[in-house]
């Protein structure tokens, strides 16, 4: 299966706005009949309860047996990927290994999805709430905090002591719909309310407008406050004017103007709509986008005057659960599509589309203008399964067309033809760049090396995209456009390796700069920071920073200078 999976869409939830306004309603006309609504609601709850667990299958508690065509409802609660069952207060002086760089200086941030409580049915890595680790660095010297992210959603949940909310996990056949009931119910009687959003913020950060934004694809961001000894508050969600306007949790900050770009997807019409945001962080156009049919697109790019949004063959489709299946679903037969969009569309009129082969995109490391040609370099997938379930998987069981390999497309403005190019036969993921680089055309890239048969990172890969690839298969020997390649070690696991510049500036060399990334020693239990030379790659770190607690398996990191931290509103 791959390792990257859909993140849960906005959409899902959609039906459930006419039982919330229903709710509402009752609300607003007298507080006798919201003291009944409260009245039912609490009567029903045990009821609820009762249907959700009747209604799960018994491997959902346990393990499952070895039969490949029931689904591993644990897969994502076990060794790596389990979460940690509490926060951690600050910790200073963590011991260090090396020389941590000056230029590191600020706060280093990770977020998981973490879940505060045992899923009733099965589980997906997207369901666990967010829960950021944080690396809080000062002259050499570094503590460690882990914080939930407090969501409308989590403190819920608190109050009722157990998972209530619809999961990613419940999304299969006619019990995912039932499922899907019982929450449609909780909310008409007021056991949940989704008034302030439902999303875990559990998948990327960005930093904007002085704030750092905890980011689920989902819901709208919720902005979290790095403190002085670098623990986390969380502000509240970013009301960006509507009440429809959520945000992918891969926005895209132009280095120059320091706008920000973003899209988001439903599953009932318009599917997509494209976001411009201004540097102040306000919402100047909201453009929805023509598209067929209601797709999962995690990811898009921009260019220094275009936007590429991705209509891809990850389909989500409510006849599915009638069907047996899950909701979210490879189709093959569905045509895949990039679209060219200028940057400031007021509608998408202007849309170019160019068709390439069926396949899934979760993460796009760049993209730029070359003369007459836009260029999107990605990590292409030619099948995806976002379940455990043995029907996802495909038809030919050859597990490499769900290895994610570097990439090129090149868009032809002229004849509105399209080129692909493979330049590497790794599986890679979570490609990285110099930010300072974003929409413009950048020399390096840096990804982490996945083993898709144990869906984890064992390295990181530096590659230099002005060389021609040597496509030897899996090899890992530097050469073609391979510059370096650093390995964790035997039974150590790491995650996205993001990149920070020696010099906040793009005078300086592009590659002159840092890796970073959190890496989990499984045979001691240990986790670590370690912090790479992004030049040189060299095999002996920077510096490896211990940390007091572990930090599971989970999704995006960032990096926010001193100057961020003391800026931040």
């Amino acid at each position: 299966m791959s390792l990257l999976v859909s993140a849960h869409p906005r959409s899902l939830y959609h039906h459930c706005w006419a039982g919330r306004k229903s709710l509402k309603t009752c609300r607003s006309t007298s507080s006798t009949t919201l003291s009944i609504h409260a009245q039912i609601g609490t009567s029903a709850r045990p009821l609820f309860d009762l249907i959700n667990h009747s209604t799960v299958d018994d491997d959902a508690h346990d393990h499952p047996s070895n039969d490949n065509n029931k689904p591993n409802p644990h897969f994502y609660l076990d060794g790596y990927y389990a979460p940690v069952d509490q926060e951690t207060n600050p910790t200073s002086d963590l011991p260090v290994s090396g020389s941590i760089p000056e230029c590191l200086n600020g706060e280093i941030v990770r977020i998981v999805p973490n879940p505060r409580f045992n899923p009733i049915a099965n589980y997906q890595w997207f369901d666990g709430d967010g829960f950021l680790h944080g690396l809080k660095i000062k002259d050499g010297k570094a503590s460690y905090v882990a914080r939930f992210v407090q969501t409308s959603r989590l403190q819920q949940e608190e109050v009722y002591g157990a998972a209530k909310f619809f999961k990613i996990g419940d999304m299969h056949g006619m019990k995912g719909i039932c499922f899907g009931l019982v929450f449609l119910l909780r909310i008409m009687l007021g056991v949940l309310d989704i008034s302030n959003g439902f999303g875990t913020a559990n998948t990327g950060l960005v930093y904007h407008n002085n704030k750092l934004l905890a980011l689920y694809e989902a819901d709208k961001p919720y902005a979290i406050k790095v403190l002085e000894d670098g623990d986390f508050k969380t502000m509240g969600r970013v009301n960006y004017g509507s009440p429809t306007d959520y945000l992918t949790a891969h926005p895209k900050i132009d280095p120059v103007t320091g706008e920000m770009f973003g899209f988001y997807y439903q599953i009932v019409s318009p599917y997509l709509t494209y976001q411009v945001f201004s540097k102040e962080g306000i919402l100047m156009e909201s453009v929805p986008i023509t598209v067929r049919d209601s797709v999962v697109m995690h990811d898009f790019a921009i260019t220094e005057n275009y936007a590429i949004v991705m209509d891809l063959s990850l389909v989500i489709k409510f006849k599915n659960l009638i069907h047996g299946e899950h909701l979210i679903k490879f189709d093959p037969n569905k045509e895949s599509r990039l679209g060219l969009l200028p940057r400031y569309a007021k509608d998408d009129s202007q849309i170019r589309w160019f068709t390439i082969p069926t396949c899934m995109i979760f993460h796009n490391a760049n993209a730029w203008e070359e003369g007459d040609e836009v260029v999107l370099v990605s990590c292409r997938m030619q099948w995806t399964n976002v379940t455990m379930w043995k029907e996802y998987l495909p038809p030919t069981n050859d597990m490499d067309l769900e290895s994610p390999q570097l990439y090129e497309f090149r868009l032809k403005l002229d004849t509105g033809q399209v080129t692909q190019k493979h330049l590497s036969t790794l599986a890679i993921e979570v490609p990285r760049i110099n930010e300072y680089y974003i929409g413009r055309k950048q020399q390096y890239t840096y990804a982490c090396l996945y083993d898709d048969m144990i869906d984890k990172f064992i390295g990181v890969v530096k590659y230099d995209l002005s060389l021609e690839p040597h496509l030897h298969t899996r090899d890992l020997r530097v050469g073609g456009n391979i510059k370096g390649v650093f390995l964790h070690g035997k039974g150590r696991w790491g995650s996205e390796a993001i990149f920070v510049p020696r010099i906040a500036s793009k005078e300086i060399l592009e590659d002159d700069g840092y890796l970073i990334c959190f890496v989990h020693d499984e045979r001691i239990g240990n986790s670590e920071v370690v912090i790479i030379d992004a030049k040189t790659m060299a095999s002996k770190p920077v510096a490896v920073i211990s940390l007091p607690s572990k930090v599971p398996s989970g999704f995006h990191s960032t990096f926010l200078s001193q100057e961020q931290l003391d800026n931040q509103s």
